[in-house]
C-alpha cells in the first residue's frame, strides 16, 4: 500500500541518503505507483514535488524503453512507423505531449487533403505536400546542429520544425498519409530521400525535386555509382534502423554509454537472419 504521508515525510528528510533511498525504492515499484504519485505533485512544497516529478519521469522513461525493446524484437518488416517512432521518442522524452501534437499531424493531413483534392497530377499532389510543410510550416534540414539527437525524435521534430534527411522524409510520408498520399523512404547511401509515385524529392532541402544528376552527385560523394538497388522503397524496419544507427553514432560520438547500450540493444532484437 502506498502511504502518502510517510512517503512526503521521507522526501523531506534533511539526509540525502535517505531521500535517493526512498526515490530508488519508489522507482522500483513501477507504473503500480504512479497514480499515486501524481497526486503528490499538488503539494505546496518545491523539494518534495521536484522529487515526485524526478521518481515518475524514470518510471515512465524505463517502461517505454522496455516497451521500446519488446517492440523491436516484434517489429514486422511493414510495421506502423509513426507508432514505433512515438515510442522510441517516449523512451527519451517521457512528457512529450502526444495526444496534442497527434492532433497537429491531423490538422496538418486535413489541410493537405484539401490541397490534393485541387491537384491534377502527382507533381502538383506533391507540391502540394512540400509548399504546406516546408513553405507554410517552416520544415528544414538542421545543417547548424545535425548531430543534435533531438533531430530524431517525433516530439522535437514537429516542434522546432527542422530534423535530419530520415525524420523529415518520415516526416513527410507520415502528413501525406493521412492524405492518402503513399510516400515511401529511399534509403540512398549517404543522403536518405523520399519518393511519391516516381518523382524522388529531398525533404532536407525542402522538398527539393531531384534528376538523375542530382542522385549521381550524392552517390559520387560516397565514391558509388548509381544502382537500381539505391532507390528501391526501404522497408518500415529498415527505416527503424537507420534512425536508431544515427542515434547509435551520436551517442557514441558524445560519449553517453548508457543511452549507447540501450540504443544497440535495439538494433540487435531488430536483426532478421
Amino acid at each position: 500500500m502506498f502511504q502518502k504521508d510517510a512517503i512526503v515525510r521521507l522526501l523531506r528528510d534533511n539526509d540525502p541518503a535517505t531521500v535517493s533511498l526512498v526515490k530508488e525504492q519508489l522507482i522500483e515499484r513501477g507504473s503500480d505507483g504512479v497514480a499515486a504519485l501524481r497526486d503528490l505533485l499538488a503539494l505546496d512544497d518545491e523539494a518534495v514535488t521536484a522529487h515526485v516529478r524526478e521518481v515518475i519521469e524514470k518510471i515512465e522513461t524505463r517502461e517505454a524503453q522496455d516497451d521500446m525493446l519488446l517492440c523491436a524484437h516484434l517489429f514486422p518488416e511493414h510495421g506502423d512507423i509513426e507508432a514505433v517512432w512515438w515510442l522510441m521518442t517516449l523512451s527519451f522524452e517521457p512528457d512529450a505531449p502526444i495526444a496534442k501534437l497527434q492532433r497537429r499531424l491531423d490538422s496538418w493531413g486535413r489541410r493537405l487533403h484539401v490541397l490534393v483534392a485541387r491537384a491534377n497530377s502527382a507533381r502538383e499532389r506533391l507540391q502540394a505536400l512540400t509548399t504546406l510543410l516546408a513553405e507554410d510550416l517552416g520544415f528544414r534540414g538542421n545543417a547548424e546542429d545535425y548531430y543534435d539527437p533531438k533531430n530524431s525524435f517525433l516530439s522535437e521534430v514537429i516542434e522546432r520544425r527542422q530534423g535530419i534527411p530520415i525524420s523529415l522524409a518520415m516526416l513527410y510520408a507520415i502528413v501525406g498519409r493521412r492524405a492518402g498520399m503513399q510516400i515511401d523512404g529511399i534509403n540512398m547511401p549517404g543522403h536518405f530521400i523520399a519518393r511519391y509515385e516516381r518523382i524522388l524529392f529531398d525533404p532536407f532541402h525542402q522538398g527539393r525535386i531531384l534528376s538523375r544528376p542530382d542522385c549521381e552527385a550524392i552517390l559520387a560523394r560516397q565514391r558509388l555509382k548509381v544502382e537500381s538497388i539505391y532507390f528501391a522503397p526501404a522497408s518500415s524496419r529498415v527505416i527503424l534502423m537507420r534512425m536508431l544507427a544515427n542515434l547509435l553514432f551520436i551517442f557514441e560520438r558524445a560519449g553517453e554509454k548508457r543511452k549507447h547500450k540501450m540504443v544497440k540493444g535495439w538494433l540487435k532484437a531488430l536483426e532478421r537472419d
